[in-house]
């Protein structure tokens, strides 16, 4: 029986402490990520060139597979690339912003950390397909896939071709500040509210002195504020809300069922007791256990890596189905269950051949089982599956599993093999001090909790967190790399394995720099800190004649070349000199000016306003798919 390290004699081969300077973020979270799993490094620089970053990932029963991150699927796309621009170009900013009408940056090395997590599982995912007979050498992953991955069920949403509403907009209007979430109470605590249920919610309200209208056209808005990004509450709701105190809140919070949470620092996250723990181990926990009665390895049946394996999905929202679209996009066989009568979230507006856009983004290939596994009878439905399963996946709420005897020692007695998987809220372990609160392991809770909203409140100029849901992307592919780890080490060492992961855990990963500051320990990284890499002399979204442009300038040497290039534009200007830097770029469109900074290699993107609209950007083109709605394809390419 073991936990992490998870992959220790494997080893990594690449110039990932010293990489080009667009992709050292990249560098220094796939640094961090093996050092948690015991992964060996070893420094190789003519692995990196070419405007990509690679990098060979080798495990003692496989050839070398050479990792590649390109910016872009199709070389065409702009050469130089930063993580601001990739959120500009990707709709990621303008999604981001959404909530109060402005486009802005994450403030986070968002697409970054994304594109790293699925970096090197692609490398564990090819190495799989060897031990299972496949001749795969080379996984690519690109940027602009891992930022249009995230943002798909918007995507899906701004497309979808049988929606009975207007077509929908990242801006459809103006918003009061006021009325954009979290709360603020009377002494000035910026705080989250949550709740699954319509019924605390009106009795919050109703306590507070709101009426009753004005709650439920609030509980529409915040209910929706999963699927839009976007949550325009009555102004009574904030009103009431800043006449109390924080604590008043709580004590009302307390009785009426609804949870609350500050939104903390990452200093407040250091302080607690588990934090330095799940920083060191990842945000991943593994449990293995050999067992002479487990079944070997199988061959592939196809051409990628998982083709012929089975995941059994029993997940909800967005963290899970996310997990088992990417492992079905790796090839795998994804049997989802799904309540009698099937997923109410089927039905959520906009449609697109019958089904929600939203949801078949997640789901769309897998095969549907409708089991009750609240009955004897759909339990042991469930059991009769995982027999013949390599996966089961869920994100029940906390000690749920143990009631419908489908916990790990319940499945895992049926087949020992089983990789039996939880994609939690809050923690990677029963010990952790969330896990046992009040509080719903929901995305917007735990990016308060986390110190994750307050990071993107300090670098957007915002209150707090997004409703991009971005630890519910992020979770959900920290959850399928969990797996598909597990997966090779079966290959490996024909062991079974419990795998957890969590919201909560997976924000560590935007944050592991943070923390190494703070507990002022060596960096398991790259020389070049992820906070250091995050920093730019310039970073700004700039309206112009036609669209807005996204300008970045990490270094002196882009902000010279920046300079000179708009003295260029000013010399040109028939008007005569513009009254200011405003005015210059009012001067041209987004479009042009893309052109003007391409050729000075300054680092720059039209921003994405209209998700429509990437369809039509032809560097995107490799990465989505026309149909009833504008599909992400699989981030990985293999060879």
């Amino acid at each position: 029986m073991s936990t992490n390290r998870t992959l220790t004699g494997c080893v990594i081969t690449g110039a990932l402490e010293n990489p080009a300077p667009d992709f050292a973020a990249i560098a220094a979270s796939l640094l961090y990520q093996t050092t948690a799993l015991g992964i060996k490094t070893e420094a190789h620089e003519n692995c990196s060139g070419n405007g990509a970053l690679s990098f060979e990932f080798k495990t003692p029963h496989t050839t070398p597979v050479v990792c590649e991150v390109t910016p872009w699927d199709d070389i065409s796309g702009q050469a130089s690339v930063t993580e601001n621009v990739m959120q500009a170009a990707c709709g990621l900013m303008s999604v981001h912003g959404r909530a109060d009408g402005k486009s802005r940056p994450l403030g986070l090395n968002y697409v970054s950390t994304l594109t790293a997590v699925l970096a090197l599982q692609g490398g564990v995912a090819a190495s799989i397909g060897q031990l299972r007979g496949l001749s795969v050498s080379n996984s690519t992953v690109s940027m602009a896939s891992a930022a249009l991955l995230s943002v798909g069920q918007y995507i899906a949403g701004a497309t979808a071709s049988e929606s009975p509403e207007t077509p929908e907009t990242l801006f459809p209007e103006p918003i009061s500040r006021s009325a954009c979430l979290p709360f603020v109470s009377l002494d000035g605590v910026i705080f989250e509210l949550e709740t699954l249920d319509a019924g605390p919610w009106q009795k919050f309200w109703t306590e507070i002195g709101v009426s009753s209208a004005g709650a439920g056209k609030g509980w529409k808005a915040f209910l929706l504020r999963y699927a839009k990004a976007i949550s325009p509450l009555p102004a009574e709701l904030p009103g009431a809300i800043s006449r109390l105190t924080y604590h008043r809140i709580s004590q009302i919070c307390a009785r009426t069922g609804m949870a609350i949470c500050p939104i903390r620092s990452i200093d407040d996250r250091a302080q607690d007791d588990d934090s330095r723990h799940v920083w060191r181990q990842g945000p991943w926990e593994f449990l293995f256990e050999s067992n002479r009665n487990g079944r070997g390895s199988s061959r592939a049946t196809g051409d990628l890596p998982l083709s012929g394996l089975t995941v059994i999905e029993s997940c909800r929202r967005i963290q899970g189905p996310l997990a088992g679209h990417l492992l079905s996009l790796l090839g795998a066989e994804v049997i989802r269950i799904e309540p009698p009568g099937g997923d109410p979230l089927r039905g959520m507006p906009p449609m697109a051949e019958g089904c929600s856009a939203r949801f078949d983004a997640l789901n769309r290939y897998k095969t549907v089982r409708e089991i009750d596994i609240k009955s004897s009878a759909g339990q042991a439905e469930i059991k009769k599956l995982a027999e013949h399963a390599d996966v089961f996946l869920h994100n029940w709420a906390p000690g749920k599993a143990v009631l419908l005897n489908l916990d790990h020692e319940a499945l895992t007695a049926i087949n020992p093999s089983l990789v039996y998987v939880y994609a939690g809220g809050w923690a990677t372990d029963s010990a952790a001090n969330v896990s046992s609160s009040s509080m719903p392991g929901t995305d917007f809770m735990a990016q308060a909790y986390s110190g994750v909203a307050k990071k993107i409140a300090e670098a957007s100029g915002i209150r707090g967190g997004s409703l991009f849901t971005v630890l519910d992307v992020l979770g959900g592919v920290v959850a399928a790399q969990g797996i598909t780890i597990a997966l090779l080490n079966r290959c490996m060492n024909n062991v079974g394995a419990k795998v957890t992961s969590s919201l909560m855990s997976s924000a560590t990963l935007l944050c592991a720099d943070d923390f190494r500051n703070i507990y002022n320990l060596p960096s398991p990284g790259s020389k070049t800190s992820t906070s250091e890499t995050s920093m730019s002399l310039i970073n700004t979204i700039y309206v112009t004649k036609q669209g807005k442009i996204a300008v970045e300038c990490p270094d002196f040497k882009t902000s010279l070349r920046l300079s000179e290039a708009l003295d260029a534009a000013i010399e040109v200007e028939e008007d005569g000199f513009p009254h200011s830097l405003s005015d210059l770029f009012l001067s041209r469109t987004a479009d042009e000016w893309a052109r003007i900074f391409e050729q000075a290699q300054i680092p720059a993107a039209v921003v994405i306003e209209d998700l429509s609209d990437l369809q039509t950007i032809a560097y995107l083109q490799p990465s989505l798919s026309p149909g009833p709605y504008t599909q992400v394809n699989s981030p990985w390419r293999f060879k």
